[in-house]
Order: C-alpha cells, then structure tokens, then sequence
C-alpha cells in the first residue's frame, strides 16, 4: 500500500503542478475554509482523546493553526522570490541568486497531545513550499486522526496530501521508503529511531522532540504573577506539553510564597475539586498515566489525588524535591510541578546547563543582568521572559529545539524554508573569456595574487 501511495504521489510531483504558487495558494485556502467546516468536529474529537475543555482546544490548535494560514496565504508569493546575492569581483561579469525549491514527497508524522496543530502547522509549510506529503497522525488520539483524516479527504487531492492511519508498525513502513523530508514531533527516543531510519535513506529531516524545561524565578519577580502563568502553562492541557514549565528554579528568598501562591492558583482555576473541573484536561492513556505515577514513590508523603479509571490527575506541586530524585530524570510531561531553589543565578544556569539542553527556558524577573545571564549563558531552543507558552502563538517566531531537544526549525516563514531547498543559480555572459583560468598557467597565479592582495 505504502509504495502505491508514494508512487501516486511522485508521479504527480513530477508533473510540475504543485510547483505553481496559484497552485499552492488555492490548496491553502482550501484548507483554511475545509479547518472552519470542521471546528466543532475537531473541538469534540480532542474533547475525547484528551478530555479537553474547548476553549484550551480552540486556542492551542485552531486558532494556531488558521493564524498559520493567514500568514502563508498572505506573504507565500514574497517567500517564494528568488533572491539576489553578490557576485565576486573575480567572477564578474555574472548574477547570483538563490531560490526555493520543494523537495518532492514528504512525510510529517504527528504527536498525541496536540495532534491536530502539530501535524497540520508543518503541513501548512509543506504545501506552500510545493511538496506533495503524506501524513501520519497519532494512534494515541483515534478519534482526531480520523476527524483529520476525513478533512484532508475533503480538501485536497489525495496524490496531494493524503493521510495515513495506523500505529507503530504503519509508522515504520512509512519510514522504510524513500521519502524527500521527513518532518517528526514527539519524543526523544523515537526520534532517535526516526533518524536511524531516515540515515539510511539519506533523507533530510527535522526533529521537534522534547526535553526538561525549566522555570527559573528570581528574587525580583513579580511573584503573583509570575504564579498564576506558571499554574496556567503548566497544567494546560494536564500538563501534556513539550513546552510546559517542567519544573521551577525558585530563588531562596521567594520560594514559599511561590509554592503558596501556584498552590492558590490551582485552586483558583480548577476549584476544591480539579477532577470536577469542566476546565481540566485528563491523561491521554493508562500506559502514560502508569508512566507518571512510576517517576515518585507514592507511599511517601505526597498529596496527590488520582483515579485511573478516569486517568485523573490533579494538579500536585512537589516543593520538597531534590535534584537528584526520580522525577528530575527525564521529562514529566504530565501535571506534577517540582519546585527546587537557589541562590545565586549563576548556580541555576550551571544546574540548568547541565541535563540536556532544553527545548524552552522560561525567566521571570525584573533585572536585565538576570535576563542577559540567562540568554548567553544556556543553551536552548528558545527563552521566554516573564510568561510561559504564548510564545507558541506567534508564527514570527522560529519554534525548534537544540541537541536532545530537536532539530531544525518551522513556524511561519520558517516553515517554507523547512521544507524548500535552496537552490543556488549562478547565470554567466560568454565574454569577458579570461585566458588565466585556462591551462598553462604560468602568469597566471601571480597575476591572481598581485590583483587580491
């Protein structure tokens, strides 16, 4: 099946079509008005899977994703203009220029916990580069992959855009072709899969996977606020986020209150009662919430509540924690927030430093030592002062992780990059002929020297 599709899909590449930017931005639009007919579908289908109130689904994955259309729509025909460089003294007379080429037949395999804005966002760039591609939603939330996969039906020709439904073993067919790109979001371990594979294809690839991001806190910040989006970033979506705040670096000084104040705001948002919630999310499945209640010995002093049957977990700070526990081992992804302190700033970044690099670094503070510190001293995919997450609602802003963390980048702009190879053009005139470049030298090395030094 899979070489039926890729074949179907090839032929039609090769027929120029997808190259034609009129092309591109009617298959675009489609796509934009196919998203707004299906909405309500979407919003119910993440409802099911994650158990989501719609207005987080709405703004998370919709509301992304159309802001990504609009932006396409509107700068494609700019993004895709050749573009005008230099050219050497010792190659005049001539003209340089690069333009943006689509791969071909790409492949963008998406994650569960956002699995319709991580898998049509790369999608929107893939298009406007002028690829034809093949995606794989999650198996870990049915009920949207089938919802996007009766849009993508709707909207576009399937030798297009197609999509491919199936767990691990139809992933790994996938892999197994000769696919142009290879776009993935999920984690750190299939990641590592996902290139071995795509190595032995030769196959370019970008990788958005995850990693520990830290919060850092100093002394200074506005604490209330600083409380209330850390409780938001973190516990959005059940905490079900490769950006969410993974834990906080809290200075000594302002850690208490912090933990008094994030605890406040749980129950602010979510009432005596967060599994009562209409406004709290649920993990996704029993292996995942299995995985969250093993990182912690539960026989200790934690209070938590918890129901399998519901895969409810409430939302639980953890502020006697050390560095050296379970939980600091490897990403949460889930809503549990430890709350470690510091000093000196200097020894946060080093603690930060030392783990692998993350995909995001949040900072809240009021001083511009700590803010330039922090940036160019650590290593990340990114940094956020004073907030968590919005930044994930710009498409002016390249999204990607570094190391462990991903490579390459989208969003906006650099979405069209993602998926475009830069072709080099370089056009020459039949005269000037020098007679220097041509066997035998003789002057001509010394001529060369004389005239560039």
């Amino acid at each position: 099946m899979v070489d039926k599709i890729l074949k179907q899909h090839n032929d039609f590449f090769r027929t120029g079509a997808t190259k034609n930017l009129d092309f591109r931005l009617q298959k675009l639009r489609e796509l934009q008005e196919g998203i707004n007919r299906f909405e309500s579908e979407i919003v119910k289908a993440l409802g099911k899977d994650l158990g989501r109130p719609a207005t987080e689904s709405y703004t998370s994955e919709i509301f992304i994703v159309l802001q990504e259309l609009k932006l396409a729509i509107k700068k494609l025909k700019k993004w895709a203009k050749p573009v005008r460089v230099k050219t050497p003294l010792l190659l005049q007379p001539g003209r340089s220029f690069t333009i943006d080429e689509p791969y071909g037949v790409v492949l963008i395999i998406g994650p569960w916990n956002y699995p319709f804005q991580l898998l049509i966002t790369p999608l929107i760039g893939a298009i406007a580069a002028g690829n034809c591609a093949v995606i794989k939603p999650s198996e870990f939330a049915p009920n949207t992959a089938r919802v996007i996969a009766d849009l993508i039906a709707d909207v576009a020709r399937q030798e297009h855009a197609r999509t491919v439904l199936g767990g691990v073993e139809t992933a790994q067919s996938l892999l197994d072709k000769n696919f142009d790109y290879i776009f993935f979001t999920g984690g750190t371990s299939v990641g590592r899969k996902i290139m071995k594979s795509a190595a032995a294809n030769l196959t370019p690839v970008t990788l958005e996977l995850g990693g520990k991001c830290p919060c850092i806190v100093h002394e200074d910040a506005d604490i209330e606020t600083a409380a209330r989006r850390i409780t938001w970033g973190k516990f959005f979506n059940a905490g079900q986020t490769c950006m969410a705040p993974d834990y906080v670096y809290a200075h000594r000084q302002i850690k208490g209150v912090l933990v008094s104040e994030i605890k406040n705001c749980i129950e602010d948002f979510y009432g005596d009662d967060p599994s009562e919630s209409p406004d709290y999310g649920r993990i996704v499945n029993e292996k995942h919430f299995d995985r969250l209640l093993s990182l912690f010995d539960l026989k200790k002093d934690i209070s938590m509540a918890y129901n399998r049957e519901t895969r409810f977990i409430a939302p639980t700070v953890l502020d006697d924690i050390s560095i050296d526990d379970k939980i600091m081992q490897e990403e949460i992804f889930g809503p549990i927030l430890p709350v470690l302190e510091f000093g000196e700033t200097s020894d946060v970044v080093s603690a930060v430093n030392i783990p692998a690099k993350p995909l995001h670094i949040y900072l809240f503070t009021k001083s511009r030592s700590a803010m330039n510190q922090v940036i160019q001293s650590t290593s990340s995919g990114g940094v956020t002062i004073n907030d968590v997450l919005i930044q994930s609602a710009s498409s002016r802003l390249p999204f990607g992780g570094v190391g462990e963390s991903g490579m390459g980048r989208y969003r906006g702009k650099s979405s069209f990059e993602t998926f475009s190879n830069q072709k080099s053009i370089m056009k020459r005139w039949n005269c000037p002929d020098w007679s220097l470049r041509y066997p035998p030298y003789k002057k001509g090395l010394n001529f060369l020297r004389k005239f560039f030094t």
